[in-house]
């Protein structure tokens, strides 16, 4: 990522959706963009194995998981489908587990924390559908920025 999410915001500002900074930093690559692609599920990977299962070619999965804290929503394997997969970052609105695995692994996600429980696997959950959590609202195809100094949401790609 080439465009900082400070430059963006100066240019696009107030024109720009702002994930709020609780969200941790996780994997070697701490900048990312890409097209917004969502999931709604709640203690349950089983879409978001799906999903990174696809091309995900600069793309972001965003994943709201309620803000559930008790099992991860994704784990070094769901991580490796990703990085084969050509996505280009995670947001979790839940946990991750194996994030010292992760953390040396060629991709960005930022989530609420960790915990080594995993999840269930029942299939239940949607995608492709507009999520709201930290302030954000995540809309399929709309763009993602993410670097050191935060989050943004914007309506199209920017072009600095």
């Amino acid at each position: 990522m080439t465009k900082s999410t400070c430059d963006i915001s100066d240019k696009l500002h107030p024109n720009v959706q702002y994930l709020e900074p609780i969200y941790k930093s996780y994997g070697a690559k701490t900048a990312f963009s890409g097209r917004i692609v969502t999931i709604k599920c709640f203690e349950d990977n089983s879409l978001v194995e799906e999903a990174l299962k696809t091309n995900g070619k600069d793309s972001v999965l965003v994943i709201d998981a309620g803000g559930s804290m008790n099992c991860a929503m994704l784990g070094d394997k769901r991580v490796t489908d990703a990085i084969n997969n050509k996505w280009e970052g995670i947001i979790v609105n839940g946990v991750i587990r194996d994030s010292a695995v992760i953390n040396k692994m060629p991709i960005g996600i930022r989530s609420l924390g960790v915990c080594p429980l995993k999840s269930v696997k029942k299939g239940v959950g949607k995608n492709n559908l507009i999520v709201n959590f930290s302030n954000v609202e995540f809309t399929p195809n709309q763009y993602l920025y993410a670097d050191e100094d935060g989050v943004i949401v914007t309506k199209n790609k920017v072009n600095l």
